[in-house]
């Protein structure tokens, strides 16, 4: 009796599989367009890469391997390069237009996805926003922080003070690159070490902090799979990319707003929806004593 139950199971076993291989494969034994190609492989350096115009130097042997590390770490995160993308379809047509404006590289939104993944992220040191600012660099930049607003939440305001730090940093240290590792490890850190090491570009220092030491590749490494997604297996269809919140109408506010809650209902909307629009306001009220005026987004 045993042996007959084994056999019936072995074939109810076997059974399942060729269902499972029929549900994978077409009819021609294909795969199913459905089904993801997955294709773990080793990264192609035989070519040019840069940052900002700046060529990496790809005849560096510890150049070579360095970047080689950052494109396999981010080519096979797959969740966190999927987000990414998507995210980008909503976030870079907004900061684009402002880092033209500003006069900085296009290169440097790919900054803002190393800091946040283009998401109002908090770090444990408490930089906020997409482009990770501290509080006190927040202020030099005229950003305001408060307990009722934070205007590091501010995407629009947030990429003109990060493009006006880096310009200012690339003046000092003479690269963008040098400057995206600044905007990382500190410019007085990489002016210092720079100097001591008589280095004369950021790929000839040699520092403590590795996630400084990395910075800058993991950039390039981001950029280079974002461009050429396809080249590296990801394949997101156009209308799962997350659009931009651009259907939104601006109300003027000179005065207090004693609840946010209220506020939204009386403009139709929710105290949900006001704060994805608004995410700088970071109370549930307005008390507005030195009577600025603010612009507050509305979702039509």
């Amino acid at each position: 009796m045993n042996r007959k139950l084994l056999i019936l199971n072995l074939f109810l076993a076997s059974a399942l599989i060729v269902v499972a291989i029929a549900a994978f494969k077409g009819n021609d034994g294909s795969k199913n367009a459905d089904s993801p190609e997955q294709r773990v492989r080793s990264i192609n350096l035989d070519k040019d890469f840069d940052f900002c115009g700046e060529k990496l130097p790809m005849d560096n042997w510890d150049v070579r391997q360095r970047l080689d590390a950052e494109l396999l770490r981010n080519v096979y995160f797959h969740s966190q390069t999927i987000i990414a993308l998507k995210r980008a379809n909503a976030i870079f047509p907004i900061i684009e237009p402002i880092m033209k404006e500003e006069g900085v590289p296009d290169d440097l939104k790919y900054l803002a996805v190393a800091e946040s993944t283009l998401s109002n992220a908090i770090s444990p040191a408490g930089a906020k926003g997409v482009w990770q600012f501290m509080k006190s660099a927040a202020d030099d930049y005229k950003l305001e922080v408060n307990t009722e607003v934070d205007e590091r939440y501010h995407l629009e305001k947030a990429t003109h003070a990060a493009c006006k730090y880096l310009r200012s940093q690339k003046s000092q240290l003479g690269s963008w690159t040098a400057a995206a590792a600044a905007y990382n490890g500190g410019p007085g850190r990489i002016r210092d070490e720079m100097v001591k090491q008589r280095a004369k570009s950021f790929y000839d220092l040699n520092l403590a902090a590795d996630e400084t030491m990395r910075y800058p590749f993991r950039i390039v490494a981001i950029k280079e799979v974002m461009k050429n997604a396809a080249d590296y297996d990801y394949d997101i269809d156009q209308e799962h990319l997350y659009p931009p919140l651009t259907d939104y109408k601006t109300v003027d506010v000179k005065g207090a707003i004693p609840s946010l809650g209220d506020f939204a209902v009386e403009n139709g909307t929710t105290y949900r929806m006001l704060k994805l629009y608004n995410p700088w306001l970071v109370d549930s009220k307005l008390t507005n004593k030195e009577g600025k005026t603010y612009q507050i987004r509305i979702p039509k």
